[in-house]
């Protein structure tokens, strides 16, 4: 069976990474209909150093990014169950741009599976909607909204991302703003919004409204994800993910009183105090003003540094660093790659 034999229909997560987009994608991929694996984040590596490949009209530079995008995949921490024939992704490209080699790589792993659709939960996606649009996939987009002080509180433990409450705020609120953006150029009907507080506190009732949304029958028995081998390779991969073979927790929210500072919750609420307060998530302080100086954001940026190297080294993550080794250098290989010449 080749790729375009059958219809197949995506589905998008957008929003902020830590908000449990990994927990509705092993909700949703509890469904035979639903093919929904751990992101290797095609189009976030590649769009960056797309022109190091040149014309992609020339076969020799479009199989090349074909190639190194399935070793992408090939390397992702959490294990995609599938041999990726290169000349098969050549061949269901029907064009020579990167969003067809992303489209047919995910629905070679949909097609294997018996799937109808395929979920994405690379939320760094939203950065590329309008191509994904272009490209005609007119992919059902499910924006994730977690309170973003929990969000800063998560990452401040994991290895990747930003480790600054300045700069988790200002990603948070410029995703959000993001997506909302994207909602509004979007048929409705695409367009669902699920806050991770309800997800967690009721289920059941998200579950029915995932269910209206897509036309599917998933029931309950999509809550027990935990016992899938999907939630245990993802756990596996890493402490980010270890509540992955957990059932639900009700209570995880309002976490960040614990984890963050006065003064981390008072500059967050700084910068996105407006954002939280349109979705509900009160302020705990009151924030005088919403802007930095220059010498203070200076010194915010520096920091974010030394937090970041001190995530590096931290002995909780030592797992996550292990299972990202041929990742990490796949990622300087590609990096360090000459642009081709014309």
């Amino acid at each position: 069976m080749t790729l375009l034999s059958k219809t197949l229909t995506p589905i998008q997560i957008v929003g902020t990474q830590r908000s449990g987009s990994n927990l509705l994608r092993l909700i949703l991929n509890q469904s035979p209909l639903i093919s929904a694996h751990h992101p290797p984040h095609i189009l976030k590596v590649f769009y960056p150093i797309l022109h190091k490949y040149g014309d992609l009209e020339q076969h020799d530079n479009f199989s090349r990014l074909v190639h190194d995008v399935c070793r992408l995949v090939e390397t992702n921490p959490v294990k995609w169950n599938l041999n990726l024939d290169r000349n098969e992704i050549l061949k269901n490209c029907r064009e020579h741009t990167l969003v067809e080699v992303y489209r047919a790589v995910y629905e070679a792993m949909a097609i294997q599976e018996g799937a109808s659709f395929w979920c994405c939960k690379s939320m760094a996606n939203l950065n590329y909607y309008e191509a994904i649009e272009a490209n005609g996939m007119k992919p059902y987009y499910i924006h994730l909204v977690r309170d973003g002080r929990d969000v800063a509180a998560s990452f401040k433990k994991t290895l990747v991302g930003e480790k600054h409450a300045y700069h988790l705020a200002a990603i948070w609120k410029n995703n959000y703003l993001k997506a909302k953006k994207l909602f509004q150029h979007v048929e409705p009907k695409r367009c669902l919004t699920i806050s991770y507080e309800s997800l967690i506190a009721n289920p059941k009732e998200v579950l029915e409204q995932i269910n209206a949304f897509l036309g599917l029958h998933l029931d309950e028995t999509a809550l027990e994800y935990f016992n899938s081998n999907e939630s245990k390779i993802t756990a596996a991969a890493g402490y980010m993910w270890s509540n992955l073979t957990m059932p639900i927790m009700s209570n995880n929210t309002r976490k960040f009183l614990e984890v963050l500072t006065p003064e981390e919750i008072e500059i967050f609420e700084r910068v996105a105090g407006d954002v939280l307060e349109e979705n509900g998530y009160g302020l705990i302080t009151n924030p005088v003003s919403s802007g930095f100086s220059a010498e203070t954001i200076n010194k915010f940026n520096e920091k974010n540094v030394l937090l970041k190297k001190e995530a590096l080294l931290s002995n909780h993550l030592k797992v996550d660093r292990l299972c990202r080794i041929k990742r990490n250098e796949l990622l300087e290989e590609l990096n360090a790659f000459k642009a081709v010449v014309a």
